[in-house]
């Protein structure tokens, strides 16, 4: 019986934490979608949105590895390699962002077009964990959520190679500049670091995208929304 109680316990308590983690993460990523629209996404210089968004975007992606850690740990079902690999890929995008001398990476048309479809689709993803949480999903969110990403992800995928592409040409260049990355001799090092990322999404982003294709045709196509995978 105590077991019974501790176990409800350490459920709803997690539970909680899930519905705090996704609704924070709704605000943040609908804050940074107002300061890309508010900043007028397109007409402003690429490098000036970057210093605009960089903070909160800093913020709100890096907090997004916690997710690895809730698939490990089983608070959510979701494959761990796959969140891994969705989660990462982001991560380092932004790392490159970092690292590499705003008027290169920074200025690339590839970082407009990156943080619309990440902010588009991570206020709608995490709405919709939030939703299935409270166990009150509308049916559009649900839509939403499983035919938007049809668009968003190759958009959001090409502004990331436009954004490594970037730093690649940045770092052939410059090799010098990455002294504190690597010692000297080593810093050819990070150029190819950099192409080995933009030659993993041949593999990568056909895997991850049909595995939304197929979560589609499950969640959509046989009739009644489904909880959050």
């Amino acid at each position: 019986m105590k077991k019974t109680m501790k176990s409800k316990k350490s459920s709803s308590a997690g539970a909680l934490y899930l519905k705090v983690y996704n609704i924070v993460q709704v605000f943040g990523w609908c804050y940074i979608l107002y300061k890309l629209l508010q900043n007028n996404l397109f007409s402003i210089e690429p490098v000036d949105l970057w210093q605009n968004v960089k903070w909160p975007v800093v913020i709100f992606q890096y907090a997004a590895l916690l997710e690895i850690l809730h698939a490990i740990a089983g608070l959510v079902k979701s494959n761990p390699s796959l969140t891994a690999f969705q989660v990462l890929s982001r991560v380092v995008i932004v790392v490159i962002l970092l690292a590499t001398p705003d008027n290169y990476a920074a200025s690339s048309f590839g970082v407009p077009l990156a943080i619309l479809a990440w902010s588009i689709t991570e206020v709608i993803r995490y709405l919709y964990y939030f939703t299935n949480l409270i166990e009150f999903v509308p049916y559009v969110l649900t839509w939403l959520r499983y035919t938007l990403f049809i668009a968003l992800y190759p958009i959001g995928v090409s502004g990331e190679l436009l954004c490594v592409y970037a730093a690649v040409n940045y770092a052939k260049s410059h090799p010098q500049s990455f002294d504190y990355v690597f010692p000297s001799s080593w810093n050819f090092i990070y150029y190819y670091i950099l192409v080995f990322i933009m030659l993993i999404y041949i593999p990568v982003f056909p895997m991850l995208y049909l595995h939304m294709v197929a979560q589609r045709r499950k969640i959509l196509g046989g009739g009644a929304p489904k909880k959050a995978q």
